[in-house]
């Protein structure tokens, strides 16, 4: 087990939540795991082709399922908004050196001979080799996630809003014992269920929480520097990620408008204009009136996170469409 000694366990510690891609190891798992191809069958039948056609082998080699994943292949993310353009020129950037020291350390804990021959083959040239692998890591995102980032961004993004107003109402403690049951709160600290015995100090710098879509069930740690004490968990809500939003009541509809009636349904967790064009495969433009209109009966209210405006239901909003759910029930 790892255990993880918090200084102040009642203190409003440096807890991030970076809205970000995470686990890029974790989404070859998403194939060879059959509880997560469950939630992600609608998703793996788009990118089946795509996959197909790209030369993965290497990077799959380099990120086992099992066994030592280089570093350099996953650095801590520069800044919380982070693109993948930064991460990238972050694995370019590697030293060779440490490339080669990573690779051979993959290579004597991964299982499979073609693997070992394939790391073998990328240790004669580890600053190709680097270059090579962000090469094939830059054609999974393009091919494989991009096209559906701004959805996979919006279900991390509400999977934040929801740890932040938890750790703002209840605490510290309530927010890291609900996110996962391999994680168990004890007077020493935070266990989790893992073969490692570990023991992490969790000092001034805080602890790193990273939603993924693509780690559930699963649960991972990563303690070593340069990163900060971190701990990837699934996010909440992964379940609906590719399924199409649950359509309003239609008397809501007949009210408001079908469209309008959809995005004050959808609206449960604040989002922005963009995530919701590409949630509800929408317009931009479209949205925008819509959200407008609505902000002006006053059933949402907009409020800025950074650079972003995002728009929530109001009470008003949320009455009315609990009073026509509740209507729909009983018809």
């Amino acid at each position: 087990m790892t255990l993880f000694v918090l200084q102040d366990r009642d203190g409003l510690m440096a807890v991030r939540l970076p809205p970000r891609q995470c686990g890029r190891r974790r989404r070859r798992q998403v194939l060879a795991d059959e509880r997560a191809c469950a939630y992600h069958a609608s998703w793996l039948a788009e990118v089946r082709a795509d996959a197909s056609e790209l030369w993965l082998a290497p990077l799959l080699a380099a990120l086992p399922r099992h066994g030592y994943a280089p570093d350099f292949l996953v650095p801590p993310p520069p800044s919380a908004r982070a693109g993948i353009a930064e991460q990238l020129a972050q694995v370019r950037g590697a030293d060779p050196a440490e490339v080669a020291r990573e690779l051979r350390w993959c290579q004597q804990t991964v299982h499979g001979q073609a693997r070992r021959r394939l790391l073998a083959s990328l240790l004669t040239d580890p600053e190709r080799a680097r270059d090579h692998l962000a090469d094939r890591l830059e054609d999974a995102w393009t091919r494989l996630v991009a096209p559906f980032w701004m959805r996979i961004q919006d279900l991390l993004q509400r999977d934040i809003d929801h740890r932040a107003r938890g750790l703002a109402r209840y605490g510290l403690r309530h927010v890291l014992g609900h996110l996962h049951p391999k994680l168990r709160w004890t007077t020493r600290g935070m266990w989790l269920a893992d073969s490692s015995g570990r023991t992490v100090e969790v000092d001034q710098r805080g602890l790193l929480l990273m939603p993924s879509v693509y780690l559930w069930p699963h649960l991972a740690a990563i303690v070593e520097p340069p990163w900060l004490p971190t701990i990837i968990y699934p996010a909440a809500g992964i379940g609906g990620l590719w399924q199409s939003p649950a359509p309003a009541p239609d008397a809501l509809g007949r009210l408001l408008g079908q469209t309008r009636a959809l995005i004050l349904a959808y609206l449960d967790q604040p989002s922005s204009t963009t995530a919701l064009a590409a949630r509800l495969r929408l317009s931009m433009a479209g949205v925008s009136a819509h959200l407008v209109t609505l902000r002006d009966a006053g059933l949402l209210a907009a409020s800025r996170h950074g650079h972003e405006v995002r728009y929530h239901r109001t009470d008003l909003g949320s009455a009315l469409l609990s009073a026509y759910q509740e209507a729909a029930e009983l018809a």
